[in-house]
């Protein structure tokens, strides 16, 4: 097995800000954009981004998290027990701009469990796509409007996001399995 870095923390850094600046660009109106996390990862890269919106335009954006545990189509089938995290969305999300957030776009099922768990919490007016990477081979029809880095992956190839706030560390890697 090999890693590579493909990010480092500057990188991630340039990506944060980047991706902060496109949403501000392409929702007019920011007093409706609302920031969910994704569970674990997209969580403090949600907080990142509503950091710098707020470091640009002054201002804050409401944040929240969200554990898609059980609406994934494939838990049951998981060997490991789930670490159930919790969902944390104290406002409503009626007629809002809900930006999702996560680290990896990969088969897009991630995505769609988040969809089905936001419907719970009201009928946002949009719903967009922020993530640190899209790394491709997608299953559903799912596609970020916001995207840090495009990493193209063949099989046998994984991307690993550590961010300081859950690893220590900020850094993507590519991990080839030996084969």
């Amino acid at each position: 097995m090999s890693n590579k870095i493909l990010m480092d923390s500057d990188s991630i850094g340039r990506s944060i800000t980047r991706l902060s600046y496109e949403i501000l660009e392409k929702n007019s109106n920011s007093q409706d954009i609302v920031l969910i996390g994704i569970h674990n990862r997209g969580v403090p890269l949600a907080a990142r981004i509503q950091k710098k919106i707020c470091d640009i335009s002054d201002i804050p954006l409401n944040q929240g998290s969200l554990d898609i545990t059980f609406h994934r189509d494939d838990y049951r089938e998981r060997l490991v027990i789930p670490q159930v995290k919790g969902t944390d969305i104290s406002f409503s999300l009626d007629g809002k701009t809900v930006i999702l957030v996560d680290d990896v776009l990969y088969t897009g099922r991630t995505i769609r469990a988040a969809m089905d768990e936001l419907n719970s919490f009201g009928r946002a007016a949009k719903v967009q796509l922020a993530v640190l990477v899209d790394r491709g081979h997608r299953e559903l029809p799912i596609k970020a409007d916001y995207v840090g880095k495009n990493i193209p992956t063949h099989e046998g190839e994984h991307v690993n996001v550590t961010l300081t706030e859950t690893d220590e560390v900020d850094s993507v890697y590519l991990i080839r399995s030996a084969g």
